[in-house]
Protein backbone atom coordinates (compact mmCIF):
# COMPACT_ATOMS: atom_id res chain seq x y z
CA UNK A 1 0.00 0.00 0.00
CA UNK A 2 1.30 3.39 -1.01
CA UNK A 3 0.42 5.87 1.61
CA UNK A 4 1.34 9.37 -0.09
CA UNK A 5 1.43 12.38 2.07
CA UNK A 6 -0.24 15.97 0.02
CA UNK A 7 0.23 18.33 3.06
CA UNK A 8 1.84 18.45 6.70
CA UNK A 9 0.70 21.38 8.83
CA UNK A 10 0.32 22.75 12.60
CA UNK A 11 -3.49 22.99 13.78
CA UNK A 12 -4.11 25.52 16.98
CA UNK A 13 -6.45 25.80 18.63
CA UNK A 14 -9.69 28.06 17.71
CA UNK A 15 -10.76 29.83 20.70
CA UNK A 16 -13.79 32.18 21.33
CA UNK A 17 -13.51 35.09 23.15
CA UNK A 18 -13.89 33.93 26.81
CA UNK A 19 -13.07 30.60 26.83
CA UNK A 20 -8.87 30.85 26.78
CA UNK A 21 -7.44 29.20 30.09
CA UNK A 22 -5.56 31.48 32.13
CA UNK A 23 -3.00 29.11 33.37
CA UNK A 24 0.31 28.18 32.21
CA UNK A 25 0.48 25.02 32.41
CA UNK A 26 -1.09 21.92 33.94
CA UNK A 27 1.03 19.37 36.34
CA UNK A 28 1.94 15.92 36.07
CA UNK A 29 0.22 13.82 38.76
CA UNK A 30 1.71 10.78 40.49
CA UNK A 31 -0.19 9.37 37.56
CA UNK A 32 1.05 10.34 34.92
CA UNK A 33 4.04 10.21 35.73
CA UNK A 34 4.16 6.47 36.30
CA UNK A 35 2.66 5.45 33.16
CA UNK A 36 4.51 4.88 30.30
CA UNK A 37 6.81 7.97 28.53
CA UNK A 38 5.72 7.00 24.65
CA UNK A 39 2.38 8.00 22.13
CA UNK A 40 0.18 5.33 21.75
CA UNK A 41 -1.86 5.14 18.29
CA UNK A 42 -4.90 4.07 17.00
CA UNK A 43 -6.59 3.49 13.59
CA UNK A 44 -10.61 4.34 12.85
CA UNK A 45 -11.93 3.59 9.73
CA UNK A 46 -14.87 4.74 7.94
CA UNK A 47 -17.31 4.00 5.19
CA UNK A 48 -18.47 6.63 2.68
CA UNK A 49 -19.59 8.98 2.69
CA UNK A 50 -17.08 10.79 4.95
CA UNK A 51 -16.65 14.59 5.92
CA UNK A 52 -14.63 17.16 4.21
CA UNK A 53 -11.04 17.43 5.65
CA UNK A 54 -11.87 20.91 6.29
CA UNK A 55 -14.97 20.52 8.61
CA UNK A 56 -13.13 17.85 10.19
CA UNK A 57 -10.09 20.18 10.78
CA UNK A 58 -12.62 23.02 11.67
CA UNK A 59 -14.05 20.86 14.33
CA UNK A 60 -10.47 19.74 15.69
CA UNK A 61 -9.49 23.42 16.27
CA UNK A 62 -12.91 23.92 18.05
CA UNK A 63 -12.15 20.49 20.43
CA UNK A 64 -8.47 22.04 21.12
CA UNK A 65 -9.88 25.14 22.80
CA UNK A 66 -11.77 22.87 25.00
CA UNK A 67 -9.06 20.87 25.70
CA UNK A 68 -5.50 23.09 25.09
CA UNK A 69 -3.93 20.51 26.77
CA UNK A 70 -3.73 18.48 23.59
CA UNK A 71 -2.20 21.30 21.75
CA UNK A 72 0.61 21.98 24.42
CA UNK A 73 3.87 20.58 24.98
CA UNK A 74 5.33 18.59 28.02
CA UNK A 75 8.48 19.83 29.91
CA UNK A 76 10.12 21.26 32.86
CA UNK A 77 9.05 24.22 34.93
CA UNK A 78 10.80 26.81 36.76
CA UNK A 79 11.07 24.20 39.90
CA UNK A 80 12.07 20.99 37.45
CA UNK A 81 8.52 19.76 38.29
CA UNK A 82 7.10 17.87 34.74
CA UNK A 83 4.15 19.73 32.97
CA UNK A 84 1.90 20.21 30.09
CA UNK A 85 2.48 23.44 28.90
CA UNK A 86 -0.40 25.50 27.58
CA UNK A 87 1.48 27.02 25.04
CA UNK A 88 -1.13 26.43 22.02
CA UNK A 89 1.85 24.98 19.62
CA UNK A 90 -0.82 22.52 18.33
CA UNK A 91 -1.22 19.36 16.64
CA UNK A 92 0.85 17.94 13.70
CA UNK A 93 -2.33 17.14 11.08
CA UNK A 94 -1.94 15.14 7.84
CA UNK A 95 -3.48 14.61 4.75
CA UNK A 96 -2.37 11.44 2.53
CA UNK A 97 -4.31 9.43 0.11
CA UNK A 98 -3.59 6.22 -1.36
CA UNK A 99 -4.77 5.74 -4.95
CA UNK A 100 -6.37 2.25 -4.40
CA UNK A 101 -9.66 1.31 -2.50
CA UNK A 102 -9.49 0.19 1.39
CA UNK A 103 -8.58 -3.38 1.49
CA UNK A 104 -10.03 -4.58 4.61
CA UNK A 105 -7.55 -6.94 5.83
CA UNK A 106 -4.95 -4.74 6.63
CA UNK A 107 -7.57 -4.04 9.74
CA UNK A 108 -7.57 -7.48 10.63
CA UNK A 109 -5.09 -7.41 12.93
CA UNK A 110 -2.18 -4.56 13.48
CA UNK A 111 0.75 -5.51 10.88
CA UNK A 112 3.45 -3.07 9.91
CA UNK A 113 1.58 -1.46 7.19
CA UNK A 114 -0.82 0.11 9.88
CA UNK A 115 2.37 2.37 10.64
CA UNK A 116 1.80 4.00 6.99
CA UNK A 117 -1.60 5.07 8.33
CA UNK A 118 -0.66 7.39 11.14
CA UNK A 119 2.32 9.87 11.89
CA UNK A 120 5.81 8.27 13.37
CA UNK A 121 6.14 10.70 16.46
CA UNK A 122 9.64 10.83 15.09
CA UNK A 123 11.82 14.23 16.03
CA UNK A 124 8.24 15.43 17.26
CA UNK A 125 7.35 16.87 20.65
CA UNK A 126 3.63 16.76 19.80
CA UNK A 127 1.60 15.65 22.34
CA UNK A 128 -0.77 14.49 19.79
CA UNK A 129 -0.88 13.79 15.70
CA UNK A 130 -3.05 12.91 13.28
CA UNK A 131 -3.18 11.58 10.27
CA UNK A 132 -6.64 11.52 7.77
CA UNK A 133 -5.79 8.77 4.62
CA UNK A 134 -8.46 9.05 1.85
CA UNK A 135 -9.19 6.17 -0.69
CA UNK A 136 -9.78 5.85 -4.11
CA UNK A 137 -13.60 3.50 -3.05
CA UNK A 138 -14.63 6.78 -0.67
CA UNK A 139 -13.21 5.14 2.67
CA UNK A 140 -11.07 7.19 5.35
CA UNK A 141 -8.99 6.08 8.16
CA UNK A 142 -7.63 8.55 10.91
CA UNK A 143 -4.76 7.91 12.73
CA UNK A 144 -4.59 9.36 15.93
CA UNK A 145 -1.49 9.15 18.51
CA UNK A 146 -1.24 10.79 21.82
CA UNK A 147 1.57 10.45 24.13
CA UNK A 148 0.86 8.50 27.16
CA UNK A 149 1.65 10.83 30.11
CA UNK A 150 -0.35 13.61 28.76
CA UNK A 151 -4.03 11.04 29.05
CA UNK A 152 -5.57 7.83 29.36
CA UNK A 153 -8.09 6.63 27.27
CA UNK A 154 -11.24 7.44 29.53
CA UNK A 155 -9.71 11.02 29.06
CA UNK A 156 -8.89 10.33 25.51
CA UNK A 157 -11.99 9.16 24.68
CA UNK A 158 -13.41 11.87 26.21
CA UNK A 159 -11.64 14.52 23.89
CA UNK A 160 -12.37 12.24 20.67
CA UNK A 161 -15.97 12.44 21.15
CA UNK A 162 -15.71 15.65 22.05
CA UNK A 163 -13.74 16.50 19.01
CA UNK A 164 -17.02 14.58 16.97
CA UNK A 165 -19.66 16.41 18.65
CA UNK A 166 -18.41 19.98 18.22
CA UNK A 167 -17.37 19.14 14.44
CA UNK A 168 -21.09 17.96 14.03
CA UNK A 169 -22.03 21.15 15.47
CA UNK A 170 -23.04 20.20 19.31
CA UNK A 171 -22.32 20.95 22.49
CA UNK A 172 -20.31 19.60 24.84
CA UNK A 173 -21.49 18.79 28.08
CA UNK A 174 -19.95 18.17 30.85
CA UNK A 175 -16.53 20.34 29.75
CA UNK A 176 -13.36 19.38 31.22
CA UNK A 177 -12.63 19.61 34.81
CA UNK A 178 -9.38 20.17 35.75
CA UNK A 179 -9.22 20.26 39.48
CA UNK A 180 -6.41 17.91 40.58
CA UNK A 181 -6.65 18.50 44.76
CA UNK A 182 -7.02 14.86 44.43
CA UNK A 183 -3.51 14.52 43.68
CA UNK A 184 -2.47 16.42 47.01
CA UNK A 185 -1.38 14.79 49.90
CA UNK A 186 -2.60 14.86 52.89
CA UNK A 187 -1.12 16.33 55.77
CA UNK A 188 -0.37 13.40 57.66
CA UNK A 189 0.29 10.87 55.19
CA UNK A 190 -0.02 7.38 55.44
CA UNK A 191 1.64 4.93 53.10
CA UNK A 192 -0.03 2.04 53.72
CA UNK A 193 1.30 -0.07 50.54
CA UNK A 194 4.33 -0.81 49.49
CA UNK A 195 5.02 0.80 46.11
CA UNK A 196 8.64 0.37 45.60
CA UNK A 197 8.75 -2.64 43.01
CA UNK A 198 4.96 -2.10 41.63
CA UNK A 199 4.87 1.14 40.60
CA UNK A 200 8.32 2.31 40.96
CA UNK A 201 12.68 0.71 41.13
CA UNK A 202 15.51 1.48 42.25
CA UNK A 203 17.61 3.22 38.96
CA UNK A 204 20.14 0.61 39.91
CA UNK A 205 17.98 -2.24 38.65
CA UNK A 206 16.54 -0.02 35.70
CA UNK A 207 16.90 -2.84 32.11
CA UNK A 208 18.42 -1.66 29.52
CA UNK A 209 18.09 -3.50 25.85
CA UNK A 210 20.69 -3.22 23.42
CA UNK A 211 19.37 -1.89 20.00
CA UNK A 212 20.83 -4.54 18.02
CA UNK A 213 19.17 -7.44 20.73
CA UNK A 214 15.94 -5.28 20.56
CA UNK A 215 15.55 -5.12 16.83
CA UNK A 216 16.39 -8.98 16.58
CA UNK A 217 13.86 -9.94 19.47
CA UNK A 218 11.11 -7.85 17.73
CA UNK A 219 12.01 -9.67 14.27
CA UNK A 220 10.69 -12.64 15.93
CA UNK A 221 7.46 -11.28 17.50
CA UNK A 222 4.01 -11.95 15.31
CA UNK A 223 1.28 -9.69 16.98
CA UNK A 224 -2.47 -12.26 16.16
CA UNK A 225 -6.05 -10.90 16.85
CA UNK A 226 -7.72 -13.87 18.37
CA UNK A 227 -11.78 -13.27 18.31
CA UNK A 228 -13.51 -14.41 21.20
CA UNK A 229 -17.31 -14.44 20.60
CA UNK A 230 -20.32 -13.88 23.08
CA UNK A 231 -21.11 -17.43 23.48
CA UNK A 232 -17.59 -18.39 23.97
CA UNK A 233 -17.22 -15.63 26.57
CA UNK A 234 -20.51 -16.52 28.75
CA UNK A 235 -19.04 -20.51 28.89
CA UNK A 236 -16.00 -19.10 29.61
CA UNK A 237 -17.15 -16.85 32.53
CA UNK A 238 -19.82 -19.81 34.03
CA UNK A 239 -16.42 -21.74 34.50
CA UNK A 240 -14.13 -19.25 35.86
CA UNK A 241 -16.55 -18.83 38.27
CA UNK A 242 -17.81 -21.82 39.36
CA UNK A 243 -15.88 -22.71 42.46
CA UNK A 244 -16.53 -18.75 43.72
CA UNK A 245 -18.36 -19.23 46.76
CA UNK A 246 -19.54 -15.65 46.67
CA UNK A 247 -22.95 -15.01 44.77
CA UNK A 248 -21.66 -12.60 42.03
CA UNK A 249 -20.09 -14.27 39.11
CA UNK A 250 -16.23 -13.37 38.37
CA UNK A 251 -16.04 -10.69 35.44
CA UNK A 252 -16.16 -11.40 31.70
CA UNK A 253 -12.75 -8.94 31.16
CA UNK A 254 -11.26 -11.10 34.87
CA UNK A 255 -11.87 -14.91 33.43
CA UNK A 256 -10.89 -13.86 29.23
CA UNK A 257 -7.68 -12.34 31.26
CA UNK A 258 -7.26 -14.96 33.51
CA UNK A 259 -7.53 -17.80 30.72
CA UNK A 260 -5.12 -15.67 28.69
CA UNK A 261 -2.70 -15.72 31.41
CA UNK A 262 -2.92 -19.90 31.65
CA UNK A 263 -2.96 -20.19 27.75
CA UNK A 264 0.30 -17.90 26.93
CA UNK A 265 2.15 -19.23 30.25
CA UNK A 266 1.76 -22.93 28.14
CA UNK A 267 2.63 -21.65 25.17
CA UNK A 268 5.57 -19.96 26.37
CA UNK A 269 6.90 -23.78 27.48
CA UNK A 270 7.97 -21.89 30.74
CA UNK A 271 9.57 -24.36 33.68
CA UNK A 272 6.95 -24.94 36.39
CA UNK A 273 8.84 -23.57 39.31
CA UNK A 274 9.05 -19.95 37.49
CA UNK A 275 6.79 -17.70 38.30
CA UNK A 276 5.00 -15.45 36.82
CA UNK A 277 2.91 -11.95 36.82
CA UNK A 278 0.52 -10.36 34.81
CA UNK A 279 0.33 -6.56 35.17
CA UNK A 280 -3.46 -5.08 34.61
CA UNK A 281 -4.49 -1.83 33.99
CA UNK A 282 -6.61 -0.43 36.87
CA UNK A 283 -8.68 2.70 36.13
CA UNK A 284 -9.27 4.61 39.43
CA UNK A 285 -11.77 7.42 38.21
CA UNK A 286 -14.45 4.95 39.97
CA UNK A 287 -12.02 4.52 42.67
CA UNK A 288 -11.64 7.45 43.89
CA UNK A 289 -13.32 9.71 46.80
CA UNK A 290 -14.69 11.84 45.56
CA UNK A 291 -14.81 10.91 42.04
CA UNK A 292 -12.36 12.33 39.93
CA UNK A 293 -12.88 13.44 36.50
CA UNK A 294 -12.79 12.06 33.12
CA UNK A 295 -9.87 14.64 32.07
CA UNK A 296 -7.70 13.40 35.20
CA UNK A 297 -5.15 10.90 34.83
CA UNK A 298 -5.68 7.77 37.42
CA UNK A 299 -4.73 4.57 36.43
CA UNK A 300 -2.81 2.32 38.30
CA UNK A 301 -1.99 -1.57 38.18
CA UNK A 302 -2.83 -5.07 39.90
CA UNK A 303 0.08 -7.39 39.64
CA UNK A 304 -1.68 -10.87 40.27
CA UNK A 305 1.28 -13.33 40.77
CA UNK A 306 1.70 -17.33 40.50
CA UNK A 307 3.65 -20.16 40.15
CA UNK A 308 3.78 -21.67 36.76
CA UNK A 309 2.43 -25.19 37.61
CA UNK A 310 0.15 -24.03 39.80
CA UNK A 311 -1.25 -21.34 37.20
CA UNK A 312 -1.13 -24.61 34.33
CA UNK A 313 -2.15 -28.06 36.89
CA UNK A 314 -4.91 -25.47 38.82
CA UNK A 315 -8.29 -25.01 36.89
CA UNK A 316 -8.99 -21.87 35.55
CA UNK A 317 -11.27 -20.49 38.54
CA UNK A 318 -7.92 -20.51 40.45
CA UNK A 319 -6.35 -18.05 38.15
CA UNK A 320 -9.40 -16.12 37.92
CA UNK A 321 -9.49 -15.84 41.89
CA UNK A 322 -6.06 -14.68 41.56
CA UNK A 323 -6.70 -12.00 39.47
CA UNK A 324 -10.21 -10.50 41.29
CA UNK A 325 -8.38 -10.64 44.60
CA UNK A 326 -5.51 -8.25 42.72
CA UNK A 327 -7.94 -6.01 41.48
CA UNK A 328 -9.89 -5.43 44.61
CA UNK A 329 -7.13 -4.61 46.53
CA UNK A 330 -6.46 -1.40 43.96
CA UNK A 331 -9.32 0.66 45.87
CA UNK A 332 -9.57 4.10 46.78
CA UNK A 333 -6.73 3.44 49.63
CA UNK A 334 -4.17 2.10 46.99
CA UNK A 335 -4.49 5.41 44.94
CA UNK A 336 -4.61 7.62 48.14
CA UNK A 337 -1.44 5.92 49.51
CA UNK A 338 0.84 6.38 46.18
CA UNK A 339 -0.10 10.19 46.43
CA UNK A 340 1.44 9.88 49.44
CA UNK A 341 4.35 7.90 48.34
CA UNK A 342 5.00 9.96 45.66
CA UNK A 343 5.07 13.73 47.70
CA UNK A 344 8.32 12.19 49.30
CA UNK A 345 11.20 13.64 47.60
CA UNK A 346 12.96 10.38 47.82
CA UNK A 347 11.61 9.15 44.91
CA UNK A 348 12.86 11.68 42.55
CA UNK A 349 16.43 10.89 42.85
CA UNK A 350 15.81 6.96 43.99
CA UNK A 351 13.40 5.95 42.23
CA UNK A 352 11.90 5.54 38.63
CA UNK A 353 8.75 4.36 37.22
CA UNK A 354 8.68 0.56 36.70
CA UNK A 355 7.23 1.08 33.36
CA UNK A 356 10.58 2.41 32.23
CA UNK A 357 12.78 -0.29 31.27
CA UNK A 358 12.50 -0.38 27.45
CA UNK A 359 11.58 -3.95 27.50
CA UNK A 360 10.63 -5.35 24.21
CA UNK A 361 9.50 -8.26 25.78
CA UNK A 362 7.86 -9.53 28.54
CA UNK A 363 8.14 -12.76 29.37
CA UNK A 364 7.59 -14.62 31.42
CA UNK A 365 5.28 -11.52 32.34
CA UNK A 366 2.57 -10.35 30.58
CA UNK A 367 0.80 -6.87 30.72
CA UNK A 368 -3.40 -6.20 29.93
CA UNK A 369 -4.81 -3.19 28.41
CA UNK A 370 -8.19 -2.86 27.98
CA UNK A 371 -10.16 -0.92 25.77
CA UNK A 372 -13.32 -2.52 26.50
CA UNK A 373 -15.25 0.75 27.72
CA UNK A 374 -14.10 2.92 25.93
CA UNK A 375 -16.57 4.67 23.38
CA UNK A 376 -14.45 4.65 20.22
CA UNK A 377 -18.12 4.13 18.03
CA UNK A 378 -18.88 7.86 19.02
CA UNK A 379 -16.13 9.30 16.99
CA UNK A 380 -18.50 10.72 14.38
CA UNK A 381 -17.97 13.64 12.51
CA UNK A 382 -21.72 13.62 10.41
CA UNK A 383 -21.93 11.06 8.80
CA UNK A 384 -21.66 8.01 11.35
CA UNK A 385 -18.99 6.17 13.37
CA UNK A 386 -15.79 4.20 12.41
CA UNK A 387 -16.66 0.38 11.30
CA UNK A 388 -13.03 -0.43 12.90
CA UNK A 389 -11.33 0.45 15.41
CA UNK A 390 -8.30 -1.33 16.56
CA UNK A 391 -4.45 -0.51 17.59
CA UNK A 392 -1.93 0.19 15.49
CA UNK A 393 0.97 -2.44 15.02
CA UNK A 394 3.67 -3.03 18.30
CA UNK A 395 5.74 -5.47 18.50
CA UNK A 396 6.74 -5.92 22.13
CA UNK A 397 5.70 -9.33 23.23
CA UNK A 398 3.26 -10.27 26.09
CA UNK A 399 1.80 -6.67 25.95
CA UNK A 400 -1.91 -7.86 25.44
CA UNK A 401 -4.86 -4.99 24.69
CA UNK A 402 -8.17 -6.24 24.73
CA UNK A 403 -10.82 -4.29 21.91
CA UNK A 404 -14.65 -4.34 21.81
CA UNK A 405 -15.15 -6.37 18.39
CA UNK A 406 -16.22 -4.77 15.37
CA UNK A 407 -18.52 -7.74 13.97
CA UNK A 408 -21.85 -7.61 14.27
CA UNK A 409 -22.25 -10.29 16.99
CA UNK A 410 -20.27 -8.55 19.34
CA UNK A 411 -17.68 -10.22 21.41
CA UNK A 412 -13.78 -8.84 22.55
CA UNK A 413 -10.89 -9.30 20.31
CA UNK A 414 -7.64 -9.60 21.79
CA UNK A 415 -4.69 -8.12 19.76
CA UNK A 416 -1.34 -10.80 21.38
CA UNK A 417 2.22 -9.96 20.41
CA UNK A 418 3.89 -13.36 20.94
CA UNK A 419 7.15 -14.77 19.72
CA UNK A 420 6.44 -16.56 16.46
CA UNK A 421 7.71 -20.20 17.64
CA UNK A 422 4.97 -20.04 20.52
CA UNK A 423 1.99 -19.12 18.27
CA UNK A 424 0.93 -22.94 17.20
CA UNK A 425 0.75 -23.43 20.96
CA UNK A 426 -1.27 -20.13 21.30
CA UNK A 427 -3.38 -21.60 18.65
CA UNK A 428 -4.00 -25.38 20.06
CA UNK A 429 -5.15 -23.89 23.65
CA UNK A 430 -6.83 -20.82 22.95
CA UNK A 431 -9.99 -21.62 21.98
CA UNK A 432 -10.64 -24.51 24.60
CA UNK A 433 -12.63 -23.67 27.65
CA UNK A 434 -10.53 -24.86 29.93
CA UNK A 435 -7.75 -27.19 30.17
CA UNK A 436 -4.77 -28.92 32.06
CA UNK A 437 -1.39 -29.24 31.84
CA UNK A 438 -0.38 -32.83 30.71
CA UNK A 439 2.30 -34.52 31.97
Amino acid sequence: MNVMVERSRIIKPLYDTNSHLAATHIPLSVFDKVTFDAHIAAIYAYHPPTPPTCVIELGLQKALAIYPEMAGRLGKDENGNSVIFLNDKGVRFIEAKVESALDHSILLKPSPVLLTLHPTFKDEDDVIQIQITRFTCGSMVIGFGIHDQVADGRSVSSFLVAWGRVTRELGVNPLPFRDRTVDTPRSLPFIEYEHEGAEFMSKRVKIEYLLDETLQIQKDVVVENFHFTQEFLTKLKAIASSKNVQDKPYSTFQSLVAHLWRVMTRARNLHGSETTLIRIAIDGHMRLIPRASDEHFGVLWALPTAKVEDLLCEPLPHATKLIHDAIIKVKKDYFRSIVDFADDEAIEGDLIPTTNTNKPIFLPDLEVESWLSFPAHNLDFGTGGPFSFMPSFYSVEGMILLVPSSTREGGIDAFIPLLKDNLPTFRKFCYAIDFMQPD
